[in-house]
């Protein structure tokens, strides 16, 4: 496999303005924010930043750290549109707004892949906030959306509430993803469609323990027995491990290997608006049709 770029551009209501000095500077929506960025290793291109809000990361080393705003940002966040999605746009705890602007062009990917399938069906995998299952679902996809946190489904609901999509089929699972697709292969169940964003660590509702390394090849095995002879993708992403993304695509490869189609691998990235570079964002691989 030769690795492949997926770059993400601006739109209305995101940019990636300027990167540098281990840091950038992006646009939410009216909003200006700076965050740390590891890999920007450049100089920025301008020469002052001037931002609504700054996270400062911590000094342990199992990160953390705080938003320090110079603009008082409203209470509930404000709301952010990508095609027919609007979601709600937030300062995290976790340095993140609510949603991963590089992923666009995964999700365009998705929809492209589904494109006259007859009651296309996907599953959303370690979900987050939604944006990636109201992609599918604006497009008639039905959508299995799974995230262990129950905040983070109810955070989908309401993004589903304000894209005017509640009343698309949907369904909200809060549970284990492991345990979930166990059971769905069990139950015999297939999907044209599965994307997962598994995280490096984590814990289940129950209090169950998710590491990565370890995790990931029984889970992508799962997610392979849920793929037939008429299904479309499997996209995986991974962030912030040191991992290639030659490894997950060989991964995915042996997992996939009795379907047919192609498996490809390389990187996310976003386009920077100040002088085009991309700055890269994850590793991924797919499976398709």
């Amino acid at each position: 496999m030769t690795p492949i770029t997926l770059i993400g551009e601006s739109w209305a209501d995101y940019g990636l303005i300027d990167s540098g000095d281990g840091r950038k500077l992006e646009r939410y929506g009216p909003y200006k924010f700076i965050r740390p960025e590891p890999q920007a290793l450049w100089a920025p291109a301008l020469d002052a930043w001037q931002a609504d809000g700054e996270f400062f990361p911590g000094a342990d080393i199992d990160g953390g750290g705080q938003w320090r705003h110079s603009t008082k940002l409203p209470q509930h966040g404000w709301s952010c549109d990508w095609e027919e999605v609007r979601f709600t746009t937030h300062p995290t705890p976790f340095r993140h707004l609510g949603f991963f602007p590089d992923m666009a062009p995964v999700w365009s990917w998705m929809r492209g892949q589904l494109e006259g399938v007859a009651e296309p069906t996907a599953m959303n995998l370690f979900g987050y906030t939604g944006v990636g299952s109201l992609a599918l679902a604006a497009k008639g996809v039905h959508v299995t959306h799974v995230d262990a946190s129950k905040k983070s489904v109810d955070a989908a609901r309401t993004n589903a509430a304000l894209s005017s999509l509640q009343d698309q089929p949907v369904r909200w699972i809060v549970d284990d993803a492991t345990k979930f697709v166990a059971r769905e292969v069990r139950r015999g169940k297939r999907y044209d469609g599965i994307i997962l964003d598994p995280p490096k660590y984590g814990r289940g509702p129950d209090g169950e323990v998710w590491k990565l390394e370890e995790g990931l090849p029984g889970l992508i095995a799962d997610c392979a027995k849920l793929l037939d002879a008429d299904s479309r993708f499997l996209f995986l992403t991974v962030y912030a491990v040191r991992m290639s993304a030659l490894a997950i695509g060989e991964l995915v490869k042996q997992a996939c290997a009795g379907l047919g189609g192609t498996v490809e691998c390389g990187e996310l990235g976003v386009r920077e608006e100040a002088r085009g570079l991309v700055l890269p964002t994850a590793i991924f691989a797919r499976w398709s049709r």
